[in-house]
């Protein structure tokens, strides 16, 4: 039986009973606000596990809220996306979400994401005494302490940015496709699709940019990305 509190943000009253009996059978404590204020507000108080969270929210929309959130946590966020909108799936992982769910869903793939995002960000810490980092001239990215430094300034970096940036440095020179970066930085039973890993890579480009001549992130036409080092 899971274990942990779901925090569920959604104005649809009928959306949140459902999503909470099916949460609470599973195990979870479930938390639920109806707009972005009161998200935001008992956020801070019950200090939940992972955040579903809507987009259309009346008051504070579902990005202000997941961009407030980003300041200072690193809560797994799944957002609830309108069927098709991929403009909205793509906003909120640059805004750091770590998933998203298309409406109307299926309960159990509801769980399924829950699950499996909760158990990505359980084991991206590694060991406790397992101090995970790499670095290259003027960049460190520490991942036991989620800290990507450039020039020795610490740079705000959503979780999952950090995990990417962390996988390719620790191979470099090494090419991944898209699918296999899904596959071990989001995890087998992600459900996304190519699109977010290159969501992810335009805004670690937009931190690492000409920090250093020793190194970049490269894409490799027709296959992928890399993190080259020059010899």
């Amino acid at each position: 039986m899971a274990t942990g509190k779901i925090m569920i943000v959604d104005d649809d009253t009928n959306i949140c009973e459902l999503l909470r009996l099916y949460i609470e059978k599973e195990g979870f404590e479930t938390v639920i606000a109806n707009d972005g204020e009161t998200a935001l507000k008992l956020f801070e108080q019950a200090e939940p596990d992972l955040l579903l969270l809507d987009i259309m929210l009346p008051g504070l929309d579902g990005w202000q809220v997941c961009r407030e959130i980003r300041k200072s946590s690193t809560c797994p966020i799944i957002m609830l996306t309108a069927k098709g909108e991929v403009f909205d799936r793509v906003l909120g992982l640059e805004l750091g979400a770590d998933d998203y769910v298309v409406k109307p869903f299926e309960t159990k793939e509801v769980i399924a994401r829950i699950n499996a995002v909760l158990r990505r960000s359980a084991n991206a810490g590694g060991h406790k005494n397992e101090t995970k980092e790499v670095t290259y001239e003027n960049l460190s990215i520490n991942l036991t302490n989620y800290e990507l430094k450039v020039n020795g300034v610490q740079i705000d970096t959503p979780p999952k940015e950090m995990e990417l940036i962390y996988h390719l440095a620790s191979n470099p020179n090494r090419v991944f496709t898209r699918d296999q970066l899904l596959d071990e930085v989001w995890g087998f039973d992600y459900y996304g699709d190519s699109r977010t890993v290159d969501v992810h890579v335009k805004r670690l480009r937009e931190k690492l940019e000409g920090v250093s001549d020793k190194w970049a992130l490269k894409t490799v036409w027709g296959v992928g990305y890399k993190f080259e080092v020059k010899e």
